[in-house]
């Protein structure tokens, strides 16, 4: 398969259904603004439950779930549950 496959009609169809759904974040459980300019922190963006460096599907329904740009990109690869982040130490 040549190119990328993000940039192909049955990836985006599926960011679209996901994001139809309007879920909340799956990791701050905040809802996400679909208005938002791709860029913006906050902006919705495809998590995969199993990341695809670890052998998760790109394309699978069920491995996949909305996620603002900035709780995606601090999850980065791992698997699991994880604490959220708060702002103040205790």
């Amino acid at each position: 398969m040549a190119g990328n496959p993000r940039n192909g009609r049955p990836y985006r169809r599926l960011v679209a259904a996901v994001k139809a759904l309007g879920d909340p974040c799956a990791r701050c459980g905040h809802n996400i603004d679909p208005t938002l300019d791709a860029r913006h922190p906050l902006s919705f963006t495809l998590d995969h439950v199993v990341p695809l460096s670890r052998g998760g599907n790109l394309l699978d329904p069920a491995n996949a779930r909305s996620m603002h740009r900035r709780c995606n990109s601090q999850r980065g690869n791992r698997v699991g549950p994880q604490p959220l982040k708060t702002t103040r130490r205790w």
